[in-house]
């Protein structure tokens, strides 16, 4: 998997992060920058594991569906990305107001935001990606995102949460769709 492809899948998997992230700040009277951190430290160590226990459980079936697993990759990505991208066209769902997020809040919606890179993890592995490279780009991409979105979440609201769901999704269907031509015009 090439640098590129590296980074345009980690900020990718974080993109639902980000709107959910981009949400809890509008939410927070006024978010500090350790809350940001804090917020996003959880969603970034969810986010890099998901993608392990994905590729663990990847590598178990490897051989039983080698000869697919370009096509299973493909779909398996393209499900991802079409499901980013139907959530933002959708009308956002509206939340009460908190005072402060609790860890328990914040980290049920980190695994909530984090199961299609467990998903994107098995995909991983059937092409032998180096998971650990990836999960530690991913994290680390998240923990970003998740701060930014934090922080800015009063000033630019939902909306550009919604964008880059959006975004999130175009880049796991290009990515897919490469792992596809690449597998197909390799073999």
């Amino acid at each position: 998997m090439s640098a590129i492809a590296i980074i345009i899948l980690a900020f990718s998997m974080s993109a639902d992060a980000f709107a959910a992230a981009l949400t809890k700040g509008t939410l927070l009277e006024r978010p500090s920058l350790g809350e940001a951190l804090r917020s996003g430290l959880i969603f970034g160590v969810v986010e890099a594991c998901t993608p392990l226990i994905g590729w663990a459980a990847g590598l178990a079936a490897a051989s039983f569906i080698q000869a697919i697993d370009h096509w299973i990759a493909f779909g398996l990505l393209g499900v991802i990305g079409g499901k980013l991208l139907w959530e933002s066209l959708r009308q956002a769902e509206s939340e009460t107001k908190a005072v402060r997020h609790s860890f328990g809040t914040l980290f049920v919606t980190a695994i909530g935001t984090s199961i299609d890179a467990m998903v994107v993890g098995i995909s991983l592995a059937l092409v032998e990606a180096d998971i650990l490279i990836v999960a530690l780009a991913i994290g680390l991409a998240t923990f970003t995102m998740t701060t930014i979105g934090i922080m800015i979440g009063q000033m630019v609201g939902k909306r550009l949460g919604r964008l880059a769901e959006a975004l999130g999704g175009i880049g796991l269907i290009a990515i897919g769709t490469t792992i596809l031509i690449e597998h197909t015009l390799g073999n």
